[in-house]
């Protein structure tokens, strides 16, 4: 039998080459991911190239988005963020197809992977291989790293610089190393959040919200939601991409983490029926 990297179905993950699929998932096993009721399932890079495509959307002067349709695993969208020193990557797709590959590479390539939590890490290793730069994650989630590489690099404390005007923040929450992008330069100059799922762009794009496990709706205590909100306020930004298709807090970004963050410790605090 053929040695190859499984990709788990329900969140992306690539694990070492065997000949079969593990037999667990670690991390949707995890209470804040979930395995389906039919099961844990598993595909190949090769399977997802055949039967998916990557399409990608200009947002904004320097920002591209790349989703993966039809929807994969955890659904994710990514982000390109060109800058003058090279091209970042902000989360990671499972899918990394030879157009995606090309377009990179026509844009200039990538100077730095950089991911928000282990939801999204996915095949995160063959992005690094083929453009050869390194992947940013915080140290505290390195254990849910389930494919070693020697592109993996593990950062320490509450921020990180990445240089031209992005800087990777730690909020935790979500998870230990839960990580936000500022980037100082977007929307015109006013500041971006790149959020992933550590502060999740709502139904109501004119509200966040913070949870410990958003498929099994386990909520974080108020003072951690306090602490985020708390961690952000030296930060100036007006826009919020959150992980998802249409989840975009165009303007006003601050004031709607702020007032979400209020409102969330007020009724974990104050409600009672």
């Amino acid at each position: 039998m053929t040695m190859q990297h499984f990709l788990c179905s329900t969140c992306g993950t690539s694990y070492p080459k065997s000949e079969l699929p593990p037999k667990h998932c670690p991390i949707c096993d995890d209470e804040r991911q979930f395995v389906p009721p039919s099961g844990q399932e598993w595909t190949t890079l090769d399977q997802l190239i055949d039967s998916h495509c990557n399409r990608w959307k200009l947002h904004e002067p320097n920002l591209f988005e790349i989703k993966t349709y039809p929807d994969f695993a955890i659904a994710q969208r990514a982000f390109l963020i060109q800058t003058p020193s090279g091209n970042i990557l902000w989360d990671c797709l499972s899918l990394l197809d030879p157009a995606t590959e090309q377009l990179i590479r026509a844009l200039g390539g990538l100077k730095a992977i950089a991911i928000s939590h282990p939801h999204y890490y996915t095949t995160m290793q063959d992005w690094a291989q083929a453009f050869a730069v390194p992947v940013y994650l915080h140290e505290w989630d390195h254990d849910w790293v389930m494919r070693e590489d020697d592109h993996l690099t593990f950062w320490q404390g509450d921020t990180f610089e990445l240089g031209d005007g992005l800087t990777l923040i730690r909020l935790g929450g979500h998870f230990p190393g839960g990580t936000v992008l500022h980037w100082s330069q977007g929307a015109d100059g006013k500041g971006v959040l790149m959020s992933g799922d550590i502060v999740q762009v709502a139904e109501d794009v004119r509200r966040v919200s913070f949870m410990w496990s958003y498929p099994n709706m386990l909520p974080l205590s108020a003072d951690t939601v306090q602490r985020i909100g708390d961690t952000l306020q030296p930060w100036e930004f007006d826009r919020i991409y959150g992980a998802f298709d249409g989840k975009t807090v165009k303007s006003d970004a601050k004031w709607v983490i702020n007032r979400s963050v209020t409102r969330y410790v007020e009724l974990l605090n104050s409600y009672q029926h």
